[in-house]
């Protein structure tokens, strides 16, 4: 994975008339890029919200969020990149949004949001590349403009935009686990987040009935055999590990409901109004 720095983000924006921001539908205000939103509209280019994974949270989840960005004025779509579910209903939108003839599409977001998925899905079986783009800075050294409909082009470069989120989302999305000096901490917040969301999430995911992230982690470990050959103590981080890339690949379920963005945002007008609350 590499990110791109924003100039590789503007020099992208500026090649493209529509942009694809991806979203994770679990937690889409965390995987939101303020400072992405902002460029594409001082560039002068259409913006589609993409709330992707949606299989991961019930249909009216998605549907809210759907509102939720359309009522801040936005353009958004849900779909399931990974089923190919949504796939028409994203080209129908970009075909709606776009004013120019032939459209080129760009597809940004953070890390883990499924955005090379997407591009897949939209490139479809018979995509081809039909040329290189010049003048490619970084690592869109190798950028190819791929057909995926009648006077419809896109990128197959992902915008792999720097995490802006909490300490967590720039935890689990800035590096694979693999990486991670102390999986062991975020691994610790993930569970503690996915139990506030979903009491059943642990014990849907390993069959496990507690409640301390440590003692989950411990337990997780001991059930795969990950011990420490000297002292047969459990390998906690082996365990962090695996409940990061569970998250990721959903099978750690649990998704930040709408409704406590939308308490957020009565409370914040509440006190910008200067009302009593």
């Amino acid at each position: 994975m590499i990110l791109a720095s924003w100039r590789s983000i503007a020099w992208l924006i500026r090649r493209a008339d529509v942009v694809l921001e991806v979203l994770d539908a679990r937690d889409p205000i965390s995987t939101r890029s303020r400072r992405l939103e902002r460029m594409v509209k001082a560039l002068g280019r259409k913006l589609i919200i993409v709330i992707n994974k949606s299989d991961l949270v019930p249909r009216d989840v998605a549907e809210k969020w759907k509102k939720i960005f359309e009522d801040m004025g936005y353009y958004a779509v849900y779909m399931a990149a990974r089923d190919h579910k949504g796939t028409r209903v994203l080209r129908r939108a970009i075909r709606e949004v776009s004013d120019t003839t032939p459209t080129i599409v760009a597809v940004t977001g953070f890390p883990k949001t499924g955005k090379s998925t997407i591009i897949n899905a939209l490139k479809g079986r018979h995509a081809a590349s039909t040329s290189p783009i010049p003048g490619s800075p970084g690592y869109t050294k190798q950028a190819q403009l791929y057909r995926i409909g009648e006077n419809l082009y896109m990128i197959d470069t992902p915008g792999i935009i720097p995490v802006e989120g909490g300490p967590l989302e720039s935890v689990l999305r800035g590096k694979p686990p693999e990486q991670l000096e102390d999986p062991v901490k975020p691994a610790m917040m993930l569970l503690e987040r996915a139990l506030r969301y979903n009491p059943l999430a642990v014990k849907e995911a390993y069959g496990i009935d507690e409640t301390d992230p440590y003692k989950i982690l411990e337990l997780i470990a001991l059930k795969r055999g990950w011990r420490y050959k000297t002292t047969g103590e459990p390998l906690i981080e082996e365990a962090a590990k695996a409940v990061i890339r569970d998250y990721h690949e959903g099978k750690l379920r649990f998704y930040v409901p709408p409704e406590e963005y939308l308490a957020k945002i009565r409370e914040k007008k509440k006190t910008s109004t200067g009302e009593w609350v």
